[in-house]
């Protein structure tokens, strides 16, 4: 009997053990030169040939962008671009700011006269100014090595022509009606018109030949400058300035404006790309880095600060109590983002040093039911653990996430029926994932979204206009520091994410997907950090994801209670949620998809994962 005792144990134990032997759909990537992973396969190439050509993990990081922009892969070059850098040599973390701003005229006035309660989710009104071409353009200025030419030459080959995969193939058919109506995107989009499938064929060769022109435009610049002796930062800022105040400005201008866009000259002229240090929060040890509230990063450094007062390894992995801790955990952090979050640039200043606080945490979590969800968690007031007194505390009081048709700050669509398929692209809407790292120290972590599928083309520069616009409110009493103004960005869902350890780096991650990210990106730390996961067990291991926040897209609706479970969820699981008042929904795949890399201080080596979501890929040396 107790050699059967002894064997269960170790059956047992063999199931539940998270080792480098352990069982993924995707092998775990290991290098010691460099490694890449992205949300295309054709990406990662790009990105590889620029390690190959003595670039570092920021040229790199660049060329997949660039190619993932290209390729549509869930955005295009009239997007934004939002980055987090390792600086070996600074031995710090540095910030990237590359998000558009509301154009001239787009104000609250405007959308409201036009019947609006949000600015639309599609078409040049949804558009912020381009964001990409900056960011990239900057960060390959300030910390790569090579040549723009050399770091755009695979994505110009590929505006040339490149055989189409089926995912952004299928999603053009899908959405063709809504391209239809937009000139340039149904010339470029609809190859097959008046067939039954107007889309491309997957790996049919797609061609861009303007947006091949703009790119060429950039490198000629750049090429010009050189010739005349300008340094290789000056020469790319050279392109930059081409780009947004230049014959492709006014292109993109004309084509926005032709469409009853919004865009003018000196919007492009006077938007700029900020450098800035990022938040961070400690973790048991380890320094986790965000982008600041022009995002929703800080999401996960106030969700880490409640979690780590809460024992979670001793919960157990996706146990009932630990799936409901994780969930009232997000809706606190959630609700701070939906009311305090937004642009740090512009007035009023978003109450940061409060919301991460160690102490402000503390007071929270002392809201936390361990016995059922709660529906009525709402916005906190950080300013009590910062200087200053909150301003806005008359709309706190009468904030809900709850319908209520009487109710004063809560909108009448929230009442109303919905479309739970269209609900669900819009929560997860948008954004790639790119992760690179390399021998000498650099590490990069971007999330680029903007300019998916379905995506208005501006005039002949091949370039998509972003939907970010969307994310913005109308009125202060959804979010006073998140009001649509000209030349404020909208506060946007995308969030790349690194830690350090001893100062070293640690961890490098991001995840694509709208609202769902910093809840994912949450639950992938803890599962290397808590639960001893691998990072490619942590990357495809089964997450949840709550409903009880404002989506960012769309109508913003907020549905409490409700929660996304993988459909391996154990029965007693899910009764013990739906005792506790949740109201589950089921997928086959949960995991993200999550894209990271982990760094073997003691090897001094990398080990990445790759999502097994869609079509992510890495490759390492």
């Amino acid at each position: 009997m107790k050699r059967l005792g002894g064997l269960i144990a170790l059956i047992v134990a063999a199931l539940f053990a998270h080792n480098a032997d352990a069982r993924t759909n995707k092998p775990i990537l290991h290098g010691k030169h460099w490694i890449a992973i992205t949300g295309k396969p054709l990406a990662v190439t790009a990105g590889v040939k620029m390690f190959e050509s003595g670039g570092n993990a920021v040229d790199a990081a660049c060329a997949m962008l660039a190619a993932t922009a290209t390729m549509w892969d869930v955005l295009s070059w009239g997007g934004e671009t939002q980055a987090l850098i390792y600086h070996p040599g600074e031995g710090k973390v540095i910030g990237i700011t590359a998000l558009g701003v509301a154009p001239t005229g787009a104000t609250p006035e405007f959308f409201k006269a036009r019947g609006m309660d949000y600015p639309p989710a599609y078409g040049p009104l949804a558009a912020v100014t381009p964001g990409t071409p900056g960011g990239l353009m900057v960060m390959l200025a300030d910390y790569g090595r090579l040549s723009l030419a050399e770091v755009l030459a695979p994505a110009i080959e590929m505006a040339e022509g490149y055989p189409m995969e089926a995912q952004t193939a299928n999603s053009i058919e899908r959405m063709k009606e809504v391209i239809r109506q937009w000139p340039k995107s149904r010339e470029v989009f609809l190859v097959h018109q008046g067939e039954e499938r107007e889309a491309p064929y997957p790996g049919e060769i797609f061609r861009q030949p303007d947006l091949k022109a703009t790119l060429l435009k950039l490198v000629e610049r750049e090429q010009d400058a050189l010739a005349a002796g300008m340094s290789r930062e000056d020469a790319i800022m050279e392109a930059y300035k081409r780009f947004y105040t230049g014959d492709i400005a006014a292109e993109f201008v004309r084509g926005s404006q032709s469409l009853g866009g919004l865009h003018t000259l000196e919007d492009l002229a006077s938007w700029q790309v900020y450098t800035e240090e990022p938040v961070s929060t400690n973790y048991k040890g380890i320094d986790v880095y965000k982008l600041t509230t022009w995002v929703q990063g800080p999401v996960m450094l106030q969700a880490l600060n409640l979690l780590e007062q809460l024992d979670v390894k001793q919960m157990g992995y996706n146990s009932a109590r630990y799936i409901h801790s994780l969930y009232q955990v997000l809706s606190l952090a959630m609700a701070d983002r939906d009311f305090y979050y937004g642009d740090p640039y512009f007035p009023p200043e978003e109450p940061i040093e409060g919301l991460l606080s160690k102490r402000y945490a503390k007071d929270r979590a002392k809201l936390i039911n361990f016995e059922a969800n709660d529906v009525n968690i709402k916005p906190g007031d950080p300013y009590r653990f910062q200087r200053g007194d909150n301003p806005y505390l008359d709309l706190l009081d009468k904030w809900t996430n709850v319908p209520d048709p009487d109710g004063a700050l809560m909108p009448p669509w929230q009442q109303a029926s919905f479309d739970a398929n269209e609900f669900e692209e819009r929560f997860m809407a948008g954004t790639t994932s790119i992760q690179t790292a390399d021998e000498e120290g650099w590490v990069v972590s971007v999330t680029p979204s903007g300019g998916w599928i379905p995506a208005t083309i501006a005039g002949n520069t091949g370039v998509g206009m972003s939907q970010r616009m969307q994310s913005f409110v109308l009125d202060a009493t959804q979010n006073p520091y998140n009001v649509v103004r000209p030349g404020q960005r909208p506060r946007a869902t995308l969030t790349p994410g690194m830690a350090l350890r001893d100062g070293k780096p640690y961890l490098s991650f991001a995840v694509q997907g709208g609202d769902i990210q910093d809840q994912v990106l949450v639950q992938f730390f803890l599962n290397v950090v808590e639960f001893g996961m691998n990072v490619q067990e942590a990357v495809e291991a089964a997450n949840i994801t709550s409903y009880q926040l404002r989506n960012s897209f769309g109508d913003h609706r907020a549905q409490p209670g409700r929660i996304l479970l993988n459909e391996q969820t154990p029965a007693w699981v899910r009764k013990e949620l739906e005792l506790m008042g949740y109201d589950p929904v089921y997928q086959q795949r949960t995991s993200g998809p999550i894209n990271a890399i982990y760094f073997d201080q003691q090897q001094g080596t990398f080990q990445g994962g790759a999502s097994d979501f869609g079509e992510d890929y890495g490759l390492a040396w």
